[in-house]
């Protein structure tokens, strides 16, 4: 049995190894660092950062769809980086929208030059998103979050497959092809995860219209038991019953 003093050199070495790897976390690159990399080792690659305005300021870098698999490998093996791990991967769906633009422009007003605030609107058309966050386990840092996006949200919108370089992208690409109907190029066995094979549309879709008859639903109960009695078959009059218990008496 370990004497005190053992123990405590023990919980000491213990101590010092977590710290060095909460130190080694605290350096990892910025987001604008991991760009400028990525560019200089990708020719032609295309890459932007998303701004995050919440608490957790966890910006994101989106990455061009032509030039995807060559970055996620880049981000792989580069010694400095060596995201070794995809620990998530979650589809995001954005519908048309309009946002507002606020700026500052000069203009005459009553012959004076004043600065004013003026407000535009912009319209973005809708498109889907596959979010990756990454870590290194090699390091002990992360994450690194990237992301792709199709060109709109129609039927059969495509994005190319990530599971060649991260292994535990597969399941989660087919869940984000299942619920949000993006197909994934170059995955190895894109097909429903969650839903049966007939089954129709993506309900993570956020236009997802839930049907109202659940004819899959085993025991509909509550609420969709409500809206299944709609579509149930009107039971037959028991006249004829009736008219036998009439001659009887």
């Amino acid at each position: 049995m370990e004497s005190l003093e053992q123990i405590k050199v023990r919980a000491e070495g213990a101590l010092g190894a977590q710290a060095a790897g909460l130190c080694s976390a605290a350096m990892m690159e910025s987001v604008e660092q991991i760009k400028t990399h990525i560019e200089a080792a990708v020719p032609d690659a295309k890459v932007d950062i998303v701004q995050n305005g919440g608490p957790s300021q966890q910006h994101s870098l989106l990455l061009d769809n032509e030039h995807a698999v060559a970055i996620a490998r880049f981000l792989r093996v580069d010694p400095a980086l060596c995201l070794d791990f995809c620990s998530n991967v979650t589809g995001v769906d954005w519908l048309d929208r309009v946002v507002k633009k606020t700026t500052k422009v000069k203009k005459l007003v009553d012959g004076q030059e004043k600065e004013i605030v003026e407000t535009t609107e912009e319209k973005i058309p809708g498109y889907l998103e596959a979010v990756y966050h990454l870590y290194s386990i090699t390091h002990k840092h992360g994450p690194v979050v990237i992301r792709m996006r199709t060109g709109d949200r129609a039927a059969g919108a495509r994005l190319p497959s990530l599971t060649p370089v991260w292994r535990s992208a597969e399941f989660q690409e087919r869940e984000i092809f299942d619920l949000y109907g993006i197909r994934f190029d170059g995955h190895p066995d894109l097909r429903r995860i969650l839903m049966w094979d007939e089954f129709e549309d993506h309900p993570m879709r956020k236009d997802y219209v839930q049907p109202d008859d659940f004819e899959w639903e085993p025991t509909p109960h509550d609420d969709v038991l409500a809206r299944a009695k709609q579509h149930y078959a009107p039971r037959p009059e028991v006249d004829g019953a009736e008219k036998i218990t009439a001659s009887q008496s």
